[in-house]
């Protein structure tokens, strides 16, 4: 577990070893989410509707939606 420190400034530096996971490079935009005292830091995804595309898969039984749009006829 690597840590970092925050500057006079207010600002950390992210270190190598979660850079490299990230496949952070100078410039890059990251994601920084609060949830309650933990703080993630998430590569910002170069399209948010790509990110989520395809996460309710599976979700559903197959016939579910074609039931549901029989329904509101």
């Amino acid at each position: 577990m690597a840590s970092a420190t925050v500057s006079s400034k207010n600002q950390i530096v992210i270190p190598r070893e979660a850079r490299d996971a990230l496949d952070l490079r100078a410039g890059d935009k990251v994601l920084v989410v609060v949830r309650g005292k933990r703080v993630l830091v998430l590569q910002k995804p170069a399209s948010h509707r790509g990110a989520i595309r395809g996460l309710a898969t599976g979700v559903y039984p197959s016939r579910h939606l074609p039931k549901e749009r029989e329904s509101w006829e």
